[in-house]
Formats: C-alpha cells, sequence, structure tokens
C-alpha cells in the first residue's frame, strides 16, 4: 500500500499516512519497549507522516500519550513507563476490529467515545510476551490494519527460545545443546526436572545458561558457574515465565546479523561481534541497556566468515517465516563453526542498538531504517500472504 492509494475524497488534499506507534505493555521488558518507542517517535519523518502514539500500560489498558520522546529515555540508570506519559489515568484507546473500519476511539468514563481518525499502519515497538509474541499482531489481522515486522506464527516462533531451536533444527541449522523444563513438569517431579539439568551440565559442563522461555532483552536469565546456583536461577527465570530454557555454553565469539525487507526480498546488513562486557559477567541487561557495552561494528571476520553469517541469518529469517526485519544471533565456535542462538523479531531499536548500528555501517541510516520498514509494512496487506 502506498501513499497513492489512500481514500480521499475529490474536495481535500492528499493526506498522509498515519502511523500508529504502540509501545510499552504488560512484559517485563516494558521499558525498553519505551525507549525503543522514543528513538522512532524522534525518526519518523513528519513531513511524510501523520503520527499517533499510542502507550499499552503495565496492566493492560491503551492509553494516549504525549508525543514527547525525551522523556522516554533511561535516566539515572531508571527505565521510563507509559503511565508517566499516559493523557489521562481513566482514559483508553480502542482499536477496531472491523476490517472495513480503521478509526481509532478514545473513550473515557462518563464521556461521549471520540473518533481519533484511521490508522493506515501500526508500528508496535513491543517487546517480549503480549505484544512481540503474536499476540498484538494477531489483533491487527482481526482488525484489517497493517504493521511493521513479522506475522503471527513468526513473532510466536521468535518468542518461545523452544520451538524456535526446534523450527532452526528442522531447517538444518545449527543450534547448541540445550533443555526444556515446562510448568507441568516442574510442577510434577522437581527433583526429575533438576535432574534433566544436571544430565545437560554432566554432558556439556560448566556454565549453564538458565533463561525464561519466552523472555528478552537478557531479563531473568543467570550464568550458573556450578550446582550450588542452580536452585537461584531456576526460580529467578520462573520469575518472568513458567517454562524456562537451560542452555550449556558455548565457547566461542557472539556474532550479530541484521535482516530487512526491500522490495526484492530480505538482505542481510554487515555482522557486528558483541566482545565479552568487562563489568558483567556476560552481555546481560545491564550491559546492553545502562552501560552500553559498545558491540564491534562491523565484525572483524575474514569474507568468508562474513558471508556465511549473513546467509545463515536470511535463511533464520525464512525458516521462520519472517517480515520486515530481524535480528540473527550466533556464536562463532572454536572450530570455526557458527550456532545459532535466536532471532529477534523486534529487536532492541534505539539508535545506539545493535540492530541499526549493522545497518548504519551498511549504508542505511537510522530515519531511513524507520522510513523502509514502514513502507514495507505499507506494500503488505493482512490475512494469508
Amino acid at each position: 500500500m502506498s501513499t497513492e492509494n489512500l481514500p480521499q475524497s475529490p474536495d481535500q488534499p492528499q493526506r498522509k499516512p498515519r502511523v500508529a506507534v504502540v509501545f510499552g505493555g504488560r512484559s517485563s521488558e516494558h521499558g525498553i519497549s519505551m525507549v525503543t518507542a522514543g528513538a522512532v517517535l524522534r525518526a519518523i519523518d513528519r513531513t511524510k507522516y501523520d503520527v499517533l502514539p499510542i502507550g499499552i500500560t503495565q496492566s493492560g489498558r491503551w492509553v494516549l500519550t504525549a508525543d514527547e520522546p525525551d522523556r522516554m529515555a533511561i535516566t539515572e540508570r531508571r527505565t521510563p513507563n507509559v503511565e508517566q506519559l499516559a493523557e489521562s489515568s481513566e482514559g483508553g484507546v480502542v482499536l477496531p476490529v472491523d476490517p472495513a473500519n480503521r478509526e481509532v476511539v478514545y473513550t473515557e468514563p462518563g464521556s461521549v467515545p471520540k473518533a481519533l481518525g484511521e490508522i493506515d499502519v501500526v508500528f508496535p515497538v513491543l517487546h517480549g510476551p503480549y505484544g512481540e509474541d503474536g499476540t498484538l499482531q494477531g489483533l491487527l489481522e482481526l482488525s484489517g490494519v497493517p504493521y511493521v515486522g513479522s506475522g503471527v506464527l513468526a513473532s510466536a516462533v521468535g518468542q518461545d527460545k523452544e520451538y524456535m531451536k526446534r523450527v532452526f533444527a528442522s531447517f538444518g541449522l545449527k543450534v547448541g545443546p540445550y533443555v526444556v523444563i515446562r510448568p507441568r513438569e516442574w510442577e510434577q517431579d522437581e527433583s526429575a526436572a533438576r535432574k534433566k539439568i544436571i544430565d545437560l551440565a554432566g554432558d556439556h559442563g560448566w556454565p549453564l545458561f538458565v533463561k525464561p522461555a519466552r523472555a528478552g532483552s537478557s531479563i531473568g536469565i543467570t550464568k550458573v558457574e556450578d550446582l550450588s546456583g542452580l536452585d537461584d536461577a531456576i526460580a529467578e527465570a520462573q520469575r518472568h515465565d513458567p517454562k524456562i530454557l537451560v542452555e550449556a555454553a558455548l565457547r566461542g565469539r557472539e556474532i550479530e546479523c541484521g535482516v530487512l525487507e526491500f522490495e526484492d526480498g530480505p538482505r542481510a546488513s554487515v555482522p557486528a561481534e558483541i566482545p565479552p562486557p568487562d563489568a558483567h559477567a556476560y552481555y546481560d541487561f545491564e550491559a546492553k541497556y545502562i552501560d552500553s557495552t559498545p558491540g564491534i561494528v562491523p565484525a572483524p571476520l575474514t569474507p568468508e566468515e562474513t558471508a556465511d553469517v549473513q546467509r545463515l541469518a536470511v535463511d533464520a529469517y525464512e525458516a521462520a517465516s519472517c517480515e520486515g526485519l530481524v535480528r540473527a544471533d550466533f556464536f562463532l565456535t572454536e572450530d570455526g563453526e557458527f550456532v545459532i542462538n535466536e532471532i529477534n523479531t523486534m529487536p532492541g531499536f534505539t539508535p545506539i542498538s545493535m540492530y541499526p548500528q549493522m545497518w548504519q555501517a551498511s549504508g542505511i541510516g537510522y530515519a531511513d531504517l524507520v522510513d523502509r520498514l514502514i513502507e514495507a509494512a505499507l506494500r503488505r496487506s493482512t490475512g494469508l500472504r
């Protein structure tokens, strides 16, 4: 869909496409979503698009927010929240569920609902469950509203680390050793579930990484050096997700690669390397977002290694049926093999995040990247495709 296809009346000038930037959400990545939204709002070309910022509170209420990107930054090592920017403590935004009507409505107790006009595309910059995982994408499909990024299936696969690995393995991409502990396993027999993890360590050694299976931004992850730290790590991961994933450590370099949808298909960026952070045990939440540990862009790889990881990144994008954008994360092991760790269908997207940095080094600046993603979403229809 292009600007020329937007409905116009004969007496009205051609209107600009309207972009609803949706952010916040109910996951533990609420604050990082807001930081991303601030960067996107700042970058959108206001001469080309009208913009409607919509926040989702941690309780799940959709609200109108101030269009003030500077208030969406990390300050004093704390992330922002939607409630700070909400225009009302009671009002809410309602998206249409009729594909023939894209008009957004604002409601407030005791007041007549107010029409806010139609939206042409949604830029969902939510991270984690209830936004990045296919749930919001399903709502937008029902509403018939185009949106930036992957559809329902790819978003769900990209959020669930277990099924992500299963999909990759079925397409021939190499994944590292792991076990999954589902909530029912833990509830019925903790000792048997714990033994699965201990057996993984017996086969592949310590340390292990204990993770929530459906979370991102390195939240809830613990690097476990020996058996004494296992129970605390499990409890921390389960605090974010009742299903947990435990991975054997892979010795090697952390390499990332961005994938972006062009009109002729997906292409890979130059890769980046994440060096071990000096002040952290691994590349955790604080290293990424608070201390902003810098990556190396482009990664110091041979031309053959660069071509390999770019090909594998696109293969991962295609294997999961992704659209729009993906950041694919790999380990380059000591024997020279790339092992895929995970993909992010809505990666960290501030100007200092690795995905935009990799595309900057590939010749596409941040504002241009945002514009290309919106244009790609406008080209696609909702529904089966």
